[in-house]
């Protein structure tokens, strides 16, 4: 998914709250001013700088169970600016309310793209 065009078939509209915005780097006066291969006019989200003082979610579809010969891995890149704040995934199986925590950063290196991947297994349908 890179944004290009839409949200991707992954993240659907509707679960995109409020707070997120689909946003290059010669949109907005703040970084970062590119995408995490340095081109200024490449889309990716962002928060709006209202946002800061609470939290945003972003969910996935519905992704089926994982097993042996079928794995998840998702991939992502993020930048982490001058916040205060955690960036998390967690995991939400399709018969559970609660959400595990499964990954997170606090920001100790600022004001640079970072990539992370996570290999998920659920033995029922979940989203991330």
């Amino acid at each position: 998914c890179d944004f290009e065009t839409h949200l991707c078939k992954a993240l659907h509209e509707l679960n995109l709250q409020p707070g997120w915005m689909r946003r290059n780097g010669q949109s907005d006066m703040r970084p970062p001013y590119s995408d995490h291969n340095g081109n200024d006019s490449a889309y990716f989200l962002s928060l709006s700088s209202e946002t800061q003082s609470s939290s945003a979610t972003l969910w996935t579809n519905i992704f089926l169970p994982t097993d042996e010969e079928h794995v998840c891995q998702i991939t992502f890149h993020y930048w982490v600016s001058q916040m205060s704040g955690k960036l998390m995934v967690g995991l939400q199986k399709h018969s559970e309310d609660t959400i595990t925590n499964i990954w997170q950063d606090s920001g100790e290196l600022q004001n640079q793209w970072k990539t992370n991947t996570i290999t998920i297994n659920s033995t029922e349908k979940y989203k991330v």
